[in-house]
């Protein structure tokens, strides 16, 4: 058991987290930024250290300055919560290279579901269940409409390293995939740095289907049922359900045992989320995973 965590966070999920530790009994190390100096999770925590700086380019993203905070503190372990530097597998490295326990997925994990084409062809080898379409990145608007004779349009032109819509372009015909590649490549170099797209066939009006997966260092993975985030504005979820009422308790057992194997797939370890794709004729696809606590 620690006796100290930082939290390498703000706000409520701050909270939430020097909560669980205070009932646990474990203390809590919160940190912060100038003009978070009398912010709620400052003072809640057992102890507060300052970052030095203003914005969050200049403290809670600074990996340097974190490692340091919780040295000074004698914390023994780093939690990320959510945000920030929670799926950013550089800091879960360096936390481990201090010495220090990282709460939350192996390193190797954050990188391989931080790839869109990376996660899909480690799935499709594990035999869980991907969206049809490529496994490796698309170079030209031909090798789009290619896929299009082959597989059937409407299709969607991905981000590799894409997130939150960005970097999602429908073609439903030969003569928009010029466009649609063009534009996804510029949002992915822009948002992500990263242009390499990938394509995969557009499921037409499916249910948005996660699953809460749980799982430890010596192999064990469980899932905790699903959650239904089908009603979202510009591909930002708005509302979750659980139980998803689209699913039924065969249905249920069928995408748990999916998200499990995909965890498994991924070496995973800690808390995460399995996001899917739910057809009307009751095919399920896993889609990407979130690699830290949800939102």
């Amino acid at each position: 058991m620690f006796t100290r965590v930082l939290v390498a966070n703000r706000g409520e999920i701050a909270l939430r987290i020097f909560r669980t530790l205070r009932d646990m009994g474990i203390g809590s190390v919160a940190v912060y930024s100038d003009v978070d100096r009398t912010a709620l999770h400052t003072l809640y925590a057992d102890e507060a250290l300052a970052l030095g700086g203003s914005t969050s380019a200049e403290t809670y993203l600074v990996v340097s300055k974190l490692i340091a905070a919780a040295a000074r503190s004698g914390a023994e372990a780093v939690h990320p919560g959510y945000g920030f530097l929670a799926e950013n597998a550089g800091f879960a490295r360096a936390v481990e290279e201090a010495g220090l326990v990282w709460i939350g997925p192996p390193p190797a994990a954050i990188e391989l579901m931080g790839s869109k084409i990376r996660a899909r062809r480690a799935m499709q080898a594990a035999g869980v269940p991907i969206i049809p379409g490529t496994i490796d990145p698309v170079g030209s608007a031909e090798e789009v409409a290619a896929l299009g004779a082959e597989i059937g349009y409407p299709l969607l032109i991905k981000a590799a390293a894409g997130g939150g819509g960005k970097g999602m372009k429908v073609v439903r015909s030969d003569g928009e995939a010029a466009q649609a590649f063009e534009s996804a490549r510029r949002e992915g170099q822009s948002y992500f740095a990263d242009a390499s797209v990938y394509v995969e066939r557009y499921l037409e009006d499916p249910r948005h289907v996660e699953v809460q997966v749980l799982a430890d260092a010596h192999g064990n993975v469980i899932h905790l049922g699903e959650r239904d985030c089908t009603i979202q504005r510009r591909h930002q979820k708005l509302v979750e359900e659980t139980p998803s009422p689209g699913v039924g308790p065969q249905l249920r057992n069928r995408i748990g045992k999916i998200a499990v194997d995909a965890a498994r797939a991924a070496g995973y370890r800690s808390a995460g989320t399995i996001e899917g794709l739910l057809t009307r004729d009751g095919a399920y696809y896993f889609m990407e995973m979130n690699t830290r606590i949800q939102v």
